[in-house]
């Protein structure tokens, strides 16, 4: 469904120029429900965006399904968002127009692209859990009931390819959780792609794979080891929860290159350097010798 190969954005001003994607791989397969993660200005958001045709990649290869969204016209783009693609932000006003029932605000982007099917956007309310509620105005909604109206804008064009930024950060855990169930629901049943960013490490355990993005790169995968395992890491939640669940991989380009978690190299007080040994079956990275003597432990 997504192919990203070496992936370069730049954003430019008269007197900065900011590399936000250093030459990013990542690929995600159709039907497939994953997060990805990282910390603030890692460039998680910038490739959403790209995915989502609100932002122009600089340069590599981006293909969602059909479309190649380097060479991609305008004309098409306008297409792709319409038909190919839905969105979801975590400020749930980008989606929502207040003076509009849930129904009316479902109802929109089928009237934009020409056809309102009302049937199937009172089935995409009852989807999402507010069958009572859809002649609702937005300000009679909680935040919550806000965000899963939003979900069901987002799918209101049949689009083959969801895309959720921080689609929980303005809810409390009880609702986070119901949007989630709500997310893996639609995958499951109409077996549409979901790619959710997010910083939330509990919320990223609860998907089938989650991919680590670090300076623009994608550095570390972790792939569910039990499909139907669902591990709930709390509120405290961090990288060992995830990894409680799930097998972790280290992602390797084209050349070869991969990218050690942080943490490994900072246990190892490995910087710049490493030493490596091969014995013909396993690869084994160490600290450097220091001078006249032995290297530290090693991965």
């Amino acid at each position: 469904m997504i192919t990203c190969e070496g992936l370069v954005k730049i954003f430019k001003t008269d007197e900065i120029e900011v590399v936000a994607l250093q030459g990013l791989n990542i690929s995600v397969e159709a039907g497939e429900m994953m997060a990805i993660i990282g910390n603030s200005g890692s460039g998680k958001s910038t490739m959403l965006n790209i995915l989502g045709g609100l932002d122009r990649p600089s340069a590599g290869q981006v293909r969602v399904g059909e479309w190649d969204l380097l060479k991609i016209t305008d004309e098409q783009l306008v297409e792709y968002k319409r038909k190919t693609v839905g969105f979801i932000w975590q400020n749930n006003a980008r989606n929502l127009l207040p003076y509009l029932t849930a129904l009316e605000n479902v109802e929109m982007p089928m009237m934009l692209n020409g056809k309102v099917d009302r049937a199937y956007a009172k089935q995409l309310l009852d989807w999402v859990g507010l069958k009572e509620r859809m002649n609702n105005k937005l300000y009679q909604l909680s935040g919550g009931e806000q965000q899963r109206v939003a979900i069901a804008i987002s799918l209101s064009n049949r689009p083959s390819l969801l895309l959720a930024d921080e689609p929980t950060g303005s809810v409390d855990t009880q609702t986070s959780d119901l949007i989630m169930d709500i997310f893996r629901r639609l995958n499951k049943e109409i077996g549409i792609t979901i790619v959710i960013v997010t910083h939330d490490l509990s919320l990223a355990s609860k998907v089938d794979r989650v991919v680590a993005i670090r300076d623009g790169l994608t550095s570390t995968e972790f792939v569910k080891r039990n499909e139907n395992l669902d591990f709930d890491a709390g509120a405290g939640a961090h990288l060992k929860g995830i990894r409680a669940g799930h097998e972790e991989y280290v992602v390797l380009d084209r050349a070869g290159r991969l990218q050690i978690p942080k943490e490994y190299l900072q246990a190892l007080q490995i910087t710049n350097k490493a030493s490596m040994e091969f014995d013909g079956k396993t690869i084994t990275i160490k600290a450097p010798k220091q001078l006249g003597g032995e290297a530290n432990e090693s991965i």
